[in-house]
């Protein structure tokens, strides 16, 4: 089954307020019918790449089978990160970057990686606030999220404080 998963991520002041992550889930049925599903979570303290990729993990995570996936991101962090293969580098050097530095957000890269396996997964980049209406809707979604009363603690913010 192919299908297009939309996310983003918000965190009010970055990188030590409350933030959210919004998706857009979208499929097409065989008989034609397009399916829509939003998910979208508050957290109490985060960043906003720690949103980013919450939201490709839940997004990922909401699929009960195997499918080829287009994910669509305004993140560069998070689409570069496989497309310009930097994952693939941090990986190889045990997840430290350029002067041998650690690599931010192991936690959530390790969590993506494991909701990855079973997909065929392609990330899109898409420049954010520019109209795209599944884009915008995620963004309502995370922002949404981030300012709800029932806030989530992000474990891995607090472990990385």
């Amino acid at each position: 089954m192919k299908v297009k998963i939309y996310t983003d991520g918000s965190a009010r002041s970055n990188p030590d307020g409350p933030g959210g992550y919004g998706v857009v889930l979208s499929y097409t049925a065989p008989d034609g019918t397009e399916h829509l599903r939003e998910l979208s979570g508050g957290y109490v303290r985060t960043t906003n790449n720690r949103m980013e990729l919450t939201a490709a993990i839940k997004g990922l995570q909401a699929l009960t089978k195997p499918c080829e996936v287009e994910l669509y991101s305004d993140s560069q962090y998070l689409v570069n990160a496989f497309n310009q293969k930097w994952i693939d580098s941090w990986q190889k050097k045990g997840w430290k970057r350029g002067k041998n530095e650690p690599v931010k957000n192991v936690d959530l890269w390790l969590i993506l990686l494991e909701a990855m396996r079973p997909h065929d997964v392609t990330f899109i980049w898409v420049k954010g606030h520019a109209g795209h209406a599944q884009n915008e809707r995620c963004d309502i979604l995370a922002t949404t999220a981030a300012d709800g009363d029932n806030l989530m603690v992000d474990e891995g913010f607090c472990a990385e404080s």
